[in-house]
């Protein structure tokens, strides 16, 4: 019979497992031992180190994008919406170094997980961003002009850029105190009235 908290188990220590290891260097049996589960156990589950790969990013993607929805639902400004995106972003990697090691860097070795399996999670966060930034139009905060699926991609590669570069400098400061800067650099850009 299979335990419904398995997978969310096993998805767990492969995080932690990647983090430290890095994926490639990681076994199906690594990722048991660390869940403290017979690595038989794991099959039951998940076919592949790959599927335990693509089920952790689809997961954590899409608590991320209910999360960020979360965060915002509260704000009738859309200027205010960005600055929470960011600074939750920013907020989530940090309180989540294990995890953002390999959202980060791991999953950025194989290019065929970023043309396939992840393009609809992504997607999701993209479309938070792209709606926020629609809504600035139509109340006349953003500019009419703005073209927002690429504003939409320069903020979003903004962030991750920043998160990138603090995971790869051992997080040897705090990432969460950038976020000021970069909504403030973002909105001077994009704003009807240069924020």
């Amino acid at each position: 019979m299979r335990d419904p908290e398995k997978p969310h188990q096993i998805i767990e220590a492969a995080i932690r497992v990647f983090a430290r290891n890095g994926y490639y260097n990681s076994r199906v049996s690594d990722i048991a031992r660390e869940a403290g589960i017979a690595a038989g156990t794991i099959y039951l589950y998940f076919r592949t180190k790959d599927e335990i790969l693509v089920t952790l990013f689809r997961e954590k993607m899409a608590e991320w994008v209910g999360l960020v929805r979360e965060e915002i639902a509260g704000a009738r400004d859309p200027l205010e919406k960005i600055r929470r995106i960011v600074a939750l972003h920013f907020r989530m990697i940090e309180a989540h170094p294990a995890l953002a090691e390999v959202v980060q860097v791991e999953l950025r070795q194989g290019q065929k997980f970023f043309r396939g399996a992840s393009a609809r999670e992504v997607s999701a966060y993209f479309d938070v961003i792209a709606d926020t930034l629609e809504e600035g139009v139509l109340a006349g905060q953003i500019k009419k002009e703005l073209p927002v699926k690429v504003a939409t991609k320069m903020l979003f590669g903004a962030m991750d850029q920043l998160a990138t570069s603090w995971v790869l400098g051992r997080r040897g400061y705090r990432l969460s105190d950038a976020a000021e800067h970069v909504t403030t650099i973002f909105l001077k850009g994009v704003s009807a009235d240069g924020v």
